[in-house]
């Protein structure tokens, strides 16, 4: 065998990421560990769950804690380490969000601020999920359009949920993680109570079924079956 052979044998392979970290005294494996999760957070795009974070800890690391101390030491920081969508996230603290606005303008990439009908037919489908367009349209006493159900579509705030045993068997439309990720949520048990925002006087459940709000909804064509 070749010396180029002999450095690329299948079984020349790294060496296993070494979670456990034995070696270390208690203090400084915690600080270690700390590091890795911080860093696995902070690197990716979109909420990182625990079961991707224990690939880097060990068996005997409690992540609610090292998520707690992580939390502490960036209390004075302009960014924190959130709970949402199932997952932990770097957020930037919403007192500054005028600062980043006037820095770079409009949001992100791919997203757009929504209209006050897409907002309530957002809402509707969170709170009533899963539903059809039809039921959403008799909510509203207005036929709700596929291009408004589109919109929400296209910024994956909604998804097909499971057909409806409706004659013709309609989709149904449901939330997504990205929807709990925009509004930081970390399921939907966090959205307020319908009752709450009642008393509120923020949303009136009588109005949305006697077709009350809103006057600005598209009209659309009658609801069959959808892809």
């Amino acid at each position: 065998m070749s010396e180029a052979s002999a450095r690329h044998k299948p079984n020349d392979q790294p060496a296993l990421l070494d979670t456990e970290l034995d070696h270390l005294p208690p203090e400084l494996r915690w600080r270690e560990w700390m590091g890795r999760v911080e860093a696995v957070i902070f690197s990716a795009s979109e909420p990182v769950t625990r079961s991707v974070l224990a690939r880097v800890v060990g068996k005997n690391c409690k992540l609610e804690l090292i998520i707690d101390d992580i939390r502490a030491e960036l209390e004075g920081r302009p960014y924190e380490l959130v709970s949402v969508a199932g997952g932990w996230q770097h957020r930037t603290k919403k007192v500054f969000g005028d600062i980043i606005h006037a820095a770079f303008g409009t949001a992100g990439k791919g997203t757009k601020e929504l209209s006050q009908s897409e907002a309530l037919v957002l809402m509707c489908i969170a709170y009533f999920q899963p539903i059809t367009r039809g039921e959403l349209s008799s909510f509203f006493g207005k036929e709700v359009s596929r291009d408004l159900i589109g919109v929400l579509r296209r910024q994956e705030l909604i998804a097909s949920g499971p057909r409806s045993p409706q004659p013709g068997a309609p989709y149904t439309y449901v939330t997504t993680k990205t929807f709990l990720s925009q509004f930081g949520l970390d399921t939907l048990r966090q959205l307020p109570d319908f009752e709450a925002l009642e008393d509120a006087g923020l949303l009136s459940k009588e109005k949305l079924l006697a077709g009350g709000i809103p006057a600005d909804l598209p009209s659309g064509e009658d609801d069959v079956v959808e892809d």
